[in-house]
């Protein structure tokens, strides 16, 4: 049995899904369910019995006490994080707790379940822990793609915090020997993403007849990965990667933002159609959120050349099955719009 924390949110949830779908192993998912975790995410899961869910926070210490001293996991991939960078200019605090205070309780208990293990079990267990891009800082025009060596300058509450997480993984490794492994992934996007992020919000606020915003000019410039990609690619350093060593899992698809709002409007004209014209006519140019870095691009060579993981989908490929997704599943989306999602969306964008 493999730990997924976090397994009921965006990423997570796919990686669920996905293992279980390509492996017999089962998977005990542990998820606080906050607004960004989501069971209908899980729903195709019911009744399997390889999938054990738990209502839990990652900063309970006793709680992973004591699923792993019931479940005795072999591994740990550790999603659960706050994610949204707005929302962490809006109030860090969480992200401090989730991220930072939650990632060292995992580790702490991940350490004393470790050292407790015997002989090939003890060999053979891995911690991986799932970061991002975005505590490389950002990056001029004619930068070179961040590699795993480059210097960490998280310019964002959200992406500091992150940061702060990779350390601690690393100072485990290092100070106690705790098999660990690190992956720092670029934008995702697919299936069952949170409709606070750019590609999900531009399809909801599109269908909806609403404006379709824009940060500052829209040239801020991502590497853009199909998250099913990402779940190969965290299979990948589980079965084959070295402990110790960091990952860096992109889609080799840098798209300025612009780029990607005006795919997005062209495929829906294209897949359903608005009577009222081009959904291009939606959008919107607004203010710039604060501190927002220019430009991120991945370097995923090392995983390529070490592991032999490339990602699958072109981009224009994975944005076609992601329209595709939401338009069959338009009633999820209905769903997670509750109240306090319509909230934060009056709350981050009312002002600009």
């Amino acid at each position: 049995m493999i730990l997924v924390t976090g397994g009921a949110g965006f990423i997570g949830a796919n990686f669920v899904l996905d293992w279980l779908a390509t492996r017999d192993e089962p998977v005990l998912n542990l998820d606080a369910l906050t607004y960004a975790g989501n069971r209908e995410n899980l729903a195709s899961l019911d009744g399997d019995a390889r999938h054990v869910f738990v209502h839990g926070d990652i900063c309970d210490r006793a709680l992973i006490d004591r699923l792993l001293a019931e479940h005795q996991p072999r591994a740990i991939v550790h999603f659960a994080a706050e994610s949204h960078v707005d929302r962490s200019i809006h109030g860090p605090g969480e992200f401090m707790r989730t991220n930072v205070e939650g990632t060292f309780t995992l580790l702490e208990a991940a350490r004393a379940h470790w050292q407790g293990l015997d002989g090939d079990a003890k060999a053979a267990f891995r911690f991986h822990h799932v970061s991002t891009d975005e505590v490389y800082g950002s990056l001029g025009p004619n930068d070179p793609a961040f590699t795993e060596t480059k210097t960490y300058e998280p310019n964002s509450p959200y992406s500091a915090s992150k940061a702060a997480s990779d350390h601690l993984v690393r100072a485990w490794h290092h100070t106690y020997g705790l098999p660990v492994t690190t992956s720092n992934c670029s934008n995702n996007y697919g299936p069952y993403h949170f409709p606070e992020k750019l590609i999900p919000l531009i399809i909801a606020n599109a269908l909806a007849g609403k404006p379709l915003p824009v940060y500052g000019d829209g040239q801020q410039i991502r590497d853009w990965l199909y998250v099913t990609d990402h779940c190969s690619a965290i299979r990948a350093i589980l079965d084959k990667g070295t402990s110790g060593e960091v990952y860096n899992v992109g889609g080799w698809n840098e798209k300025p933002n612009i780029d990607i709002v005006k795919t997005l409007c062209a495929l829906l004209d294209e897949l359903q159609p608005d009577p009222a014209g081009s959904y291009s006519r939606l959008i919107t140019y607004v203010a710039d959120r604060p501190g927002h870095d220019r430009r991120y691009a991945i370097d995923a060579r090392k995983i390529e050349r070490e592991l032999g993981w490339r990602p699958a989908e072109t981009f224009e490929t994975g944005i076609r099955k992601t329209v595709a997704w939401y338009l069959e599943h338009q009633d999820w989306v209905a769903h997670v719009q509750s109240g306090a999602y319509r909230e934060w969306v009056e709350k981050n964008y009312a002002a600009r």
